[in-house]
């Protein structure tokens, strides 16, 4: 029988610092900037939402940042994570590719959110925070926040997308587990969701939506606070933790790889896997091909505008110039909740913007049968999120079939779906679809940019 290989690093080898990319690209990205003044952000504008050490390190211009003592315990109960060989995949392919996956979903959670949820939690409550607010989509971001305040004791409130509240009632109950308030989203708690409401009772929700209602709650609270579980520069950095240890585990594989590919919702697990490996890229000492997947239905990088845009739908936040389908877009309910979001991380659309990675949309459907594909011979049943990664992965691999290319892929698998599984039920019992987005959609949304 053919095995999966299996590379573990030691606990010690568990990287120290987190791995700041902008010091390294040729340009430094556009700064947010001011919605009143237009004029750059600066401490002070966000000092209402978040903690002076985050603000710090999401304006650094260090190449690395330490990770706090504090952090690394808990990070110690799950990481390193491991990186998989997944050569019961390739014999099925029959692919002379050698592919890898660097898996997040040994987390308490399941997913790779752990990683910065917990700093986030950890710096906020060392300022006196004593009650954060976030939005979630899938609920995977909720879970590890949740998670996280209670290892800090913090408050933790949540606004989850209306249809994924309504797809994944057990992440909702996961999040209660661990102490946390949740509310679908649009709700009636807050200005910006009765707005929504007014408009649509049968709204079915977006993160831009939840940001926000989580966003107008954290301003109205001197002891509260906002996080945030992508798309911003600091989050990313706390996500490199994986590929500083996929690094690490490929020299023990002896291997590099030619192709690196990870899904794209905000650019968090993306980014974290990503950036040592575009470090690396930059110096001349390795070159992959580095792949942004992002689903049909919601397609920023290769269907949306590089512009100044909110990061909400109500424009609470900082203008971001990113890759935006327009701060209006509502995308179709598909069960890839967590890659519902308007926008796409600035730092990434800058970085794509340089030519240095490159992005394909896939539709559900694919996604879901690359994932089936993927549990029926590596025994992981992967979250709708990373099948988007998978598909393309596959994709890749079965191009290596016909041209006898032995390329070495790595993919980013962040998560499993055992809260999932309907998702997967509306798959298998052929009731899925993939809806298409016409350009008329897109520019009646993208004709909202400020």
């Amino acid at each position: 029988m053919v095995e999966r290989t299996k590379y573990i690093l030691d606990e010690a080898d568990m990287p120290t610092r987190w791995y700041n990319v902008i010091p390294d690209l040729p340009e430094p990205p556009p700064p947010p900037l001011h919605p009143g003044t237009r004029e750059p952000v600066g401490p002070d504008d966000l000092a209402p939402l978040f903690p002076q050490a985050l603000i710090a390190q999401e304006v650094t211009t260090d190449r690395y940042v330490d990770i706090p003592e504090e952090v690394q315990d808990v990070y110690r109960l799950w990481r390193p994570s491991p990186l998989f060989r997944a050569r019961r995949l390739e014999k099925a392919l029959g692919t002379p590719a050698r592919i890898y996956y660097k898996y997040e979903g040994v987390s308490p959670v399941g997913s790779h959110k752990p990683n910065t949820a917990v700093p986030q939690a950890f710096y906020n409550a060392a300022e006196g925070v004593t009650r954060l607010t976030t939005e979630t989509g899938a609920g995977q971001w909720g879970s590890a926040l949740a998670f996280a305040c209670a290892t800090f004791g913090l408050e933790c409130e949540v606004w989850q997308v209306r249809a994924s509240y309504d797809q994944k009632p057990y992440r909702k109950l996961m999040m209660e587990t661990f102490g946390a308030t949740v509310h679908p989203s649009p709700s009636e708690l807050t200005e910006s969701g009765r707005a929504i409401l007014a408009a649509d009772p049968a709204s079915p929700g977006s993160l831009g939506i939840a940001i926000s209602e989580a966003v107008e709650q954290a301003a109205q609270a001197e002891n509260t606070r906002y996080a945030l579980g992508s798309v911003l520069n600091h989050v990313l950095l706390h996500q490199t933790i994986i590929g500083e240890e996929a690094l690490k585990q490929f020299e023990l594989a002896g291997e590099t790889p030619d192709v690196l590919v990870g899904c794209t919702g905000g650019g968090s697990n993306f980014g974290g896997l990503a950036f040592p490996f575009l470090r690396e890229k930059l110096a001349g000492r390795m070159d992959p091909v580095i792949r942004a997947v992002e689903p049909a239905a919601c397609p920023s990088l290769t269907r949306g505008k590089y512009a100044y845009d909110f990061g909400d739908t109500a424009g609470l936040t900082p203008l971001l110039k990113m890759h935006t389908l327009g701060h209006d877009f509502i995308p179709d309910p598909i069960h890839a909740g967590g890659l519902r979001y308007h926008g796409m991380s600035p730092l990434i659309s800058h970085i794509y913007e340089l030519g240095l990675i490159d992005a394909i949309a896939v539709g559900q459907q694919d996604c879901f049968a690359a994932g089936v594909r993927f549990a029926r011979t590596e025994g992981i049943i992967p979250a709708p999120e990373p099948t988007h990664a998978l598909a393309a992965c596959i994709q890749e691999a079965l191009r290596c079939k016909e041209t006898g290319e032995e390329k070495v892929i790595l993919t980013a698998l962040c998560g499993h779906a055992h809260l999932d599984l309907p998702a997967y039920g509306a798959y298998l019992a052929g009731d899925m679809v993939d809806n298409a987005l016409p350009d008329s959609v897109l520019e009646k949304s993208l004709a909202g940019l400020p």
